[in-house]
C-alpha cells in the first residue's frame, strides 16, 4: 500500500476521532455515540464484519454489521472461549464459540487491566494488506472503541452522581419533615420535665418519641422503634405518629389506641415490618400512671428508691392482624417518679471487644447519676456510650426519652 494511501487513511481516522470527540463534547447520548461508532467503521472497506460487546454489570451486545446473524447477536451470550481472551486472539484458536466462528479475531479493549469490551472483527481480503497496516487498523478500532466506552462510562458516572445528589436532597427533605413530626417543645418545669435525644443511624430512621397533652392534667408519652432503616422505616414511623395523634384526640382508651395502631402497621406492611412501642399516660389529678409495653425495651421506673422495669403489655405491633392480648397496667398513688425510656440502638451498641452496653449497665449508670439535672444526665449518657463504642460505628438509631414528675 502506497504512502499516499496510508496518509489518506490516517487523515480519515483522525477526522473520525475528532468528530466523535466533538459529539462527546456536545453531550450526545449513548445511543447516538454507538450509532456514530458504527457509521464510522462500517464504510471502511477493509473491515468486513464487526460486533461489539460492552460490559455493563453484564456483557451486553451494542452493534454489529456485515455478520450472518445481524442483530440476533443481541440474544447470544458471549462464550467462555471469548471471555477468557485477554489479548488479541485469532478465532480459529478458540474452541466452543458457536456462531462467533464467522469472525477472524477477538480484540479485547482494556482500561488499565480491566477489560471493558470485546470487538469481534473480520478483515477484507486485500492483497495490499501488510502486517503494519493491519496492526494500525486494529489500533484505530481499539482507540475509537475506547473513546466511545470511556465517554459512555463518564455519562453513567455523571448520571449516578446526579442521582446521588438528588437522593441526598430527598434525604435532607425527609430529615426536615421527620424533625417536624417530633414535638417542637417539651415541658421542663418544676413538676414535669421531659427530655429527648434522637440520633439517627442514617439521615432518617425509624425511631420515634412523642409527648401529647390530653387535657390540662393528663398527658401521654410514647417511644417506638420501627423495624428497618432509612426512608421506608421513616415513612412507616411518620404514618404511626400521625395515627397516634389522631387517635389520642378522639379520646380513645389506651387499649383501643394500641389495637388501632397494630391494625395500621399490619395494613401498611402485611406483617413484613413491625414496630415496638411503649405508651404511658399520667394523670396529675388522680396520681395514676397507666402503661402498655408493646414488645419494646422495658423502660426504667425509679420511684421511692426502687427500680422497676415496665414490661407488661402486649406483643410487637404489626406482626399479627389482631393482637392476641393487651394488658393495661395501672400504678396508683404515684406522686413523684423518674421514667427513662430508650430504643435498642443504645443498649445494643458494642465496644471493640464485641460486648454490648446492655440495659444493666444503663440502669446502674442512671441509678448513680439520677441526682444530675435531667438534661445533663442525657448528655453524660451519650458521652459514656460514645467512649464505650471506641472505634466501632453505631449500628442503629438511638433514642433516649426521660420523664421526671414531682406532684406535690
Amino acid at each position: 500500500m502506497s504512502i499516499d494511501v496510508q496518509l489518506q487513511l490516517k487523515e480519515l481516522e483522525l477526522q473520525s476521532l475528532l468528530e466523535v470527540t466533538q459529539a462527546i463534547n456536545e453531550n450526545a447520548d449513548e445511543a447516538d455515540l454507538y450509532k456514530m461508532y458504527k457509521f464510522t467503521l462500517r464504510p471502511n472497506k477493509h473491515i468486513s464484519k464487526l460486533a461489539l460487546y460492552v460490559f455493563d454489570e453484564a456483557w451486553n451486545y451494542k452493534i454489529s454489521f456485515g455478520t450472518n446473524k445481524g442483530n440476533e447477536y443481541a440474544r447470544i451470550t458471549l462464550p467462555n472461549g471469548i471471555l477468557e481472551c485477554t489479548t488479541e486472539t485469532n478465532i480459529e484458536q478458540l474452541e466452543d464459540i458457536g456462531v462467533f466462528k464467522e469472525f477472524q479475531k477477538v480484540l479485547p479493549v482494556k482500561h488499565k487491566s480491566v477489560i471493558l469490551a470485546y470487538i469481534l472483527v473480520s478483515f477484507a481480503k486485500i492483497e495490499t494488506f501488510d502486517e503494519d497496516f493491519l496492526m494500525n487498523l486494529e489500533n484505530f478500532i481499539e482507540a475509537l472503541t475506547n473513546v466511545i466506552i470511556v465517554a459512555v462510562e463518564n455519562k453513567k458516572l455523571a448520571r449516578k452522581q446526579q442521582q446521588q445528589e438528588q437522593f441526598k436532597a430527598q434525604l435532607m427533605l425527609a430529615k426536615n419533615v421527620q424533625q417536624l413530626l417530633f414535638p417542637k417543645k417539651l415541658p421542663y418545669t418544676n413538676t414535669l420535665k421531659i427530655v429527648a435525644d434522637y440520633l439517627p443511624h442514617q439521615t432518617v430512621g425509624g425511631d420515634y418519641y412523642d409527648y401529647i397533652l390530653i387535657n390540662d392534667h393528663k398527658f401521654l408519652l410514647c417511644i417506638a422503634d420501627v423495624s428497618g432503616k432509612g426512608i421506608p422505616a421513616a415513612l412507616l414511623m411518620s404514618n404511626f405518629q400521625a395515627a397516634l395523634r389522631i387517635l389520642v384526640r378522639q379520646h380513645l382508651s389506651l387499649k383501643k389506641i394500641i389495637h388501632e395502631l397494630n391494625h395500621l402497621v399490619w395494613l401498611n406492611t402485611q406483617g413484613e415490618s413491625f414496630a415496638t412501642a411503649f405508651f404511658m399516660e399520667y394523670d396529675f389529678k388522680t396520681k395514676q400512671m397507666t402503661y402498655v409495653n408493646a414488645g419494646h425495651n422495658p423502660p426504667l421506673l425509679f420511684q421511692n428508691y426502687l427500680l422497676q422495669e415496665l414490661k407488661e403489655g402486649t406483643t410487637i405491633l404489626g406482626s399479627f392482624k389482631e393482637l392476641p392480648f393487651v394488658q393495661i397496667t395501672e400504678i396508683n398513688h404515684i406522686e413523684s417518679f423518674f421514667l427513662f425510656c430508650f430504643t435498642d440502638g443504645f443498649t445494643e451498641t458494642v465496644n471493640e471487644q464485641g460486648e454490648e452496653f446492655g440495659s444493666d449497665q444503663l440502669a446502674a449508670f442512671i441509678e448513680a447519676h439520677k441526682h444530675l439535672d435531667q438534661q445533663e444526665l442525657h448528655k453524660e449518657l451519650i458521652k459514656v456510650l460514645y467512649q464505650y463504642k471506641g472505634k466501632n460505628e453505631y449500628i442503629d438509631d438511638i433514642t433516649l426519652l426521660s420523664c421526671g414528675v414531682k406532684n406535690n
